[in-house]
């Protein structure tokens, strides 16, 4: 028991240094949508490098799917937090015996995730297409670990329903 604990704590912990970076730190990764090496796209911005000064040069994206995209990433990260931080509560208060649903359910909803994802994968055309061909352009890795993020807060929320506290 001590050793799934361990394991879904480590799991859990796992999901967030993976997803709280992709999700918040979009602004400075720029790595959502890659036409070039200097021609990206985040959840915020649409940012190209500027040779000449050395500096990127963003503006402001206003897509009506990339803001339920937003909304979706940023309320995936807190319920993640939150349930995390509800996990260590019920960890130390709850009486013996009884199951982390609570803590479960809140975890299971990181499913606002994946459908963040999915979003982003179906409606890309829409999101990113501004007289750009997309066929030119690729997914960039932070696309890909929330994508990874996905199964691992799935996991980490089943567990987290079937835990019951032992000792």
């Amino acid at each position: 028991m001590v050793f799934l604990l361990i394991s879904l704590v480590v799991l859990h912990l796992l999901s967030l240094a993976i997803f709280v970076p992709c999700a918040f730190l979009h602004i400075c990764l720029n790595t959502w949508w890659v036409w070039t090496e200097s021609e990206v796209s985040n959840l915020w911005h649409y940012c190209t490098y500027d040779n000449a000064t050395e500096a990127w040069l963003c503006s402001a994206t206003n897509e009506n799917w990339l803001q339920s995209v937003q909304a979706l990433m940023v309320l995936s990260v807190v319920f993640s937090s939150i349930s995390f931080l509800l996990f260590l509560g019920q960890l130390f208060t709850m009486s013996r015996g009884r199951l982390f649903y609570i803590t479960g359910f809140l975890c299971t909803s990181n499913s606002l995730n994946f459908a963040a994802c999915l979003i982003s994968t179906f409606h890309r055309k829409e999101i990113f297409d501004d007289s750009r061909v997309l066929n030119k352009g690729h997914f960039g890795y932070c696309f890909i670990l929330a994508w990874l993020c996905v199964p691992l807060l799935l996991l980490s929320g089943v567990l987290y329903i079937h835990l019951r506290k032992k000792q």
